[in-house]
């Protein structure tokens, strides 16, 4: 909602929140004897169509990460057909051994960002986040990680309409990769246990894919039995015009896990009945969120409603685009490429240091712009950024573009 929203500060302001904000329990003991309604009143009431289970986190990379951890569990639990653990499992993994550490998988994509943090099982193999992030490589480098699967995000040519047939191929050839993989790892011992994307690939440079795309990849996941894990770590919260960018899909059962933090306030994911976890302590840390930011959200989402800032980022997020295109078409040897959903817009530039230069004059003019990819730069504007906002932001930048040397 942007910095000092007055409906939080009155929130902060009622003294019967106080005692929420200054004490913050170990949520895996000793919850609030209220924390049940109150992700009710939060979390719960935007769970994504199919999900009505959710853990909360801290942060992004620890949601995704326990996710993997959920999906794992589910996955042996399959295989060993919701037996019970046997006595070799359960000395085996105590070093790092199968059958109680069996070899599993995710599959990510080239471009994707899931988190920085990494757990060391042993002195040369890693487990985390990491291993599924490749948009940058200062996130990975001299940190040991995994062979796990990565396959090609699709690389679209725009205008769309201009590339319709270049872009399905690109597509296919993209989902067939993903199958080949799936099928390459399990020859090698090594089980695709689930699938991780973005709806639009972010830190790695904004990149879009159609709806059809990711329909047949999450029926790709269904055929082998992969979960299907969908991280909203940045388009959940209403940027994209649908609280969860996956809900442009139109799909029945889009996901079997989804993740979520940063403009959720909180972190976590939501999930299947079936990846609630058998036993406590299965998925733990010290705080396992925070209930101030429950409250925090709940508050939130009652402005989203109330203001019907979800339409609002439709609207605003089609009059940023319309002026980013027109820009273009005007200083074209700057801007290629223009593309979004809702507010979660993005542009190339013909380079990194034209990319940077841009950002620093804009920052010098009051506008903080955001750098993704190689090259591009990405909006990130608030759910209250109106058209108004829109047109303010199109007529310095096209001063900036019409004076940049």
């Amino acid at each position: 909602l942007g910095y000092s929203h007055p409906s939080l500060i009155k929130l902060l302001q009622q003294p019967q929140n106080l005692s929420t904000f200054i004490n913050r329990p170990a949520l895996g003991i000793l919850p609030p004897e209220n924390f049940a309604e109150r992700l009710k009143e939060s979390l719960l009431s935007v769970a994504p169509k199919g999900l009505p289970q959710v853990i909360t986190m801290s942060c992004g990379s620890c949601s995704n990460e326990n996710a993997f951890k959920a999906i794992f569990m589910w996955y042996r639990n399959k295989e060993r057909g919701h037996n019970n653990v046997t006595k070799e499992e359960l000395e085996s993994c105590m070093i790092n051994q199968p059958p109680g550490c069996p070899d599993y998988a995710m599959l990510s994509f080239m471009g994707g960002f899931h988190g920085r943090s990494i757990i060391l099982m042993f002195a040369f193999l890693g487990l985390g986040c990491l291993a599924t992030t490749h948009s940058k490589a200062i996130h990975k480098l001299d940190i040991p990680s995994l062979d796990w699967p990565i396959a090609p995000f699709p690389r679209l040519k725009y205008p769309l309409e201009d590339f319709v047939k270049e872009n399905q191929q690109e597509e296919a050839r993209c989902l067939e990769e993903v199958e080949d993989l799936i099928v390459k790892y399990r020859k090698k011992k090594k089980i695709v246990a689930g699938i991780i994307i973005e709806p639009i690939q972010s830190e790695g440079g904004d990149n879009h894919a159609s709806d059809d795309f990711f329909r047949k990849l999450r029926d790709i996941a269904r055929k082998h039995g992969c979960a299907f894990l969908v991280d909203e770590v940045q388009t959940g919260g209403g940027c994209t015009g649908k609280f969860w960018a996956h809900e442009h899909w139109g799909l029945d059962d889009p996901a079997d896990v989804v993740t979520f933090s940063k403009k959720m306030m909180t972190g976590g994911f939501f999930h299947k009945e079936e990846f609630r976890p058998n036993a406590p302590y299965r998925i733990f840390n010290t705080w396992l969120g925070d209930p101030s930011k429950n409250l925090m959200l709940a508050e939130v989402i009652k402005v989203i409603k109330r203001e019907d800032l979800l339409n609002n980022a439709t609207h605003a997020g089609k009059a940023l685009l319309t002026g980013l295109l027109d820009l273009q078409a005007r200083y074209p040897h700057l801007i290629s490429r223009v593309r979004g959903r809702g507010t979660f817009c993005s542009f190339d530039t013909p380079n990194d240091a034209t990319r940077n230069k841009l950002i620093t004059i804009a920052r010098n003019k009051g506008v903080v712009l955001g750098g993704c990819g190689d090259r591009s730069i990405r909006f990130r504007p608030t759910l209250i950024f109106k058209d108004h906002h829109a047109h303010l932001f199109l007529n310095i930048f096209s001063d900036i573009l019409a004076n940049f040397k």
